[in-house]
């Protein structure tokens, strides 16, 4: 069970990755420093001063420069490849009692996968404000953004179950959505 619930945690911290990469990872830094998160062996250094002092000045620089206009669209083609990263890292540092094997294999689909699902969605939904508001919407959408990693995060954490739970109603209504606007759009191809 308690491979299970790390493994429900890693997941939910990684969709928090596809949101803002660091912050996840703070929370991570700050919950094992304070005793209340176990990491597996190999991920003791997240705890240690050091990492919790580089993953908060991390922090703050990636939240700092998502509300430079241009500068977030660019920071996004970095924060891509490195959402599936850490995704994949916060996933195998909380799984425990696992094959090294299967431990990482579910660290890439699961964590890595839901990240880069979640930073693909921020990515498309930027490139759709800046397009259509010249970047002006920009910073709402960064502050949204911002509490959706903080809250996923300290979420995952204390509930992991229920945000695993809205991930997959999540990925759900967005699948319907997109079937229906599919099958819409078959029936009409004039449009």
């Amino acid at each position: 069970m308690e491979t299970v619930l790390s493994l429900l945690i890693g997941i939910g911290l990684s969709a928090a990755c596809g949101f803002r990469v660091f912050i996840p990872l703070l929370v991570v830094s700050v919950a094992a420093h304070t005793g209340h998160l176990h990491l597996s062996s190999g991920f003791e250094w997240m705890r240690s001063d050091a990492a919790l002092i580089a993953f908060a000045v991390a922090t703050v620089l990636e939240v700092a420069a998502y509300y430079i206009p241009w500068l977030d669209n660019l920071l996004d083609t970095i924060a891509s490849p490195a959402a599936v990263i850490a995704g994949t890292m916060v996933t195998a540092s909380l799984v425990t009692d696992m094959s090294p094997f299967l431990k990482w294999t579910l660290a890439v689909i699961a964590g890595g996968g839901i990240a880069g699902l979640v930073q693909g969605t921020t990515v498309v939904t930027r490139g759709a404000s800046t397009a259509s508001t010249c970047g002006l919407a920009n910073p709402i959408l960064a502050t949204a953004e911002l509490g959706g990693s903080l809250i996923t995060s300290i979420l995952s954490l204390v509930a992991p179950m229920l945000v695993v739970l809205s991930l997959g109603a999540l990925l759900l209504l967005v699948g319907w959505r997109l079937l229906k606007k599919r099958a819409k759009a078959e029936a009409n191809p004039s449009t």
